[in-house]
């Protein structure tokens, strides 16, 4: 349903994108998984037929970017990064509005957006620009989906919400895939990669990885141990001054620890110990998506 083949773009000297190439089937929920500056918003706008590549070639539903844009834009939803809906229009004008652009009606594609809308009901009255971050972002969704798109295309979508919001927006995702609705999110969020059928990480413009989300994490090649201390900042200095160590990251309020899988975990713990650590808890774990984009950055 979206095809990229060897899709560039610079502005001036700097590389936005390089060569990126991968294929989202038709009702998948595929996820842009990387960190702000990647490329997801550039990628994004040459998808939205906004921005031309360099090079390289994109399709979306077997429809050239560039050739048919006009085509493209009858069959895509978009939801970019910040809220772009008319603040001083209220809700209900907002959806109205979106619904006449596209010739249709918001009673015709209501099944679509009933399970969103019913959560902005209570509110339909009052204006965009006065509700809270987790209503605009349901409101722009219900925007993106009036028309009944093949496409939906968002771009960082729960950025700035609360983890409440964020849960119920990637809970309607699976509920518009059940639609047959082929989604494609862009998020720094890498738990969120979890939810996704399949991810493409990317980094400084380039693609990392591409895989389902629970063969990335099998990609990770070596042991990983999870270590807690009374004093974490203090471990994790100790464990980069490690010399047989991988790598040593900081994850919340524990280290993970990565070291060769023929390496002895007891020469870490006496060496935490005689810098004066106490209190130590040292265990294996399974390698997140997380981890391994951690490593693949190196």
């Amino acid at each position: 349903m979206i095809k990229i083949e060897n899709i560039s773009k610079s502005y001036g000297k700097v590389n936005a994108l390089t060569n990126l190439n991968f294929n989202v089937k038709d009702g998948q929920l595929y996820g842009l998984i990387g960190p702000d500056g990647a490329g997801k918003t550039s990628l994004f706008r040459i998808l939205t037929t906004l921005l031309l590549p360099d090079t390289g070639k994109a399709t979306l539903n077997n429809l050239d970017v560039v050739k048919d844009y006009k085509e493209i834009r009858r069959i895509l939803g978009y939801m970019p990064e910040h809220f772009s809906l008319y603040l001083d229009l209220s809700v209900e004008e907002n959806l109205n509005f979106f619904a006449t652009v596209f010739n249709t009606t918001i009673e015709e594609n209501y099944y679509l957006i009933k399970d969103i809308y019913k959560m902005l009901e209570p509110f339909k009255k009052r204006k965009a620009g006065d509700l809270s971050g987790g209503m605009k972002q349901k409101l722009a969704l219900s925007c993106a989906l009036i028309h009944k798109p093949k496409i939906l295309l968002l771009d960082e979508p729960t950025t700035g919400v609360d983890p409440v919001s964020r849960k119920e927006f990637w809970e309607m995702l699976k509920h518009l895939q059940t639609e047959g609705l082929t989604t494609l999110v862009s998020t720094p969020f890498l738990d969120d990669a979890e939810l996704c059928d399949e991810v493409a990480l990317i980094q400084n413009g380039s693609i990392l990885s591409v895989d389902t989300p629970h063969n990335i994490a099998n990609q990770y090649p070596h042991q990983l141990w999870e270590i807690k201390s009374e004093n974490n900042y203090q471990t994790l200095l100790l464990l980069e001054k490690f010399n047989k160590k991988v790598s040593a990251f900081a994850f919340g309020n524990v280290v993970h620890f990565a070291c060769d899988k023929k390496f002895d975990i007891k020469e870490v713990e006496q060496y935490l110990i005689s810098n004066n650590v106490e209190n130590i808890s040292i265990k294996v774990i399974e390698p997140s998506i997380e981890d391994v984009f951690m490593d693949l950055m190196k």
